[in-house]
């Protein structure tokens, strides 16, 4: 049986695109060149489009969550997956802000966390209805997208 349905995986993808969001508007405030704060305020923004991106998709599924013990059990349990083992709580992402010192750190943390999403929507994008696979193929290369764009300014800094 498998832990989680389509569903399931739909709203963990709202909860990385949220804290996507907000670690974007974090590392704002870390950022000393002008270009790399608006970079991450557009990344921020772009990261919000893909949450309500997912938020239509999974209005539109069925949901079939497990018989619960308590109402709320299963989405507590998900959600604590997801910010647990794939993003982070707010505790977690408190201790890995306050790991980044600067710009360079913040960079790298943004790379790893886009090719992160990069991986499970490629993998979440088969559990998909085929109707559904459209919207998730344009956050897949939106966020390629982003991953290059952070990955070149990264590499500028390097020179």
């Amino acid at each position: 049986m498998a832990v989680f349905d389509a569903s399931d995986i739909v709203e963990a993808a709202v909860r990385i695109e949220e804290n996507g969001a907000n670690f974007y508007r974090y590392a704002v405030q870390l950022a000393a060149r002008e270009e790399i704060k608006t970079l991450f305020q557009t990344l921020a923004a772009q990261e919000v489009k893909h949450q309500e991106t997912f938020s239509k998709i999974l209005a539109g599924m069925d949901r079939n969550a497990p018989p619960e013990g308590y109402d709320g059990e299963y989405a507590a349990y998900l959600h604590g997956y997801v910010d647990n083992r794939l993003v982070f709580t707010a505790v977690a992402f408190a201790a890995e802000m306050a790991k980044l010192r600067d710009e360079s750190s913040a960079l790298d943390f943004a790379i790893q966390r886009e090719l992160d999403s990069i991986h499970y929507y490629r993998e979440m994008r088969e559990l998909l209805p085929a109707d559904r696979r459209d919207a998730i193929d344009r956050i897949i290369d939106e966020e390629k997208e982003h991953f290059v764009r952070l990955s070149a300014i990264k590499k500028s800094l390097a020179c």
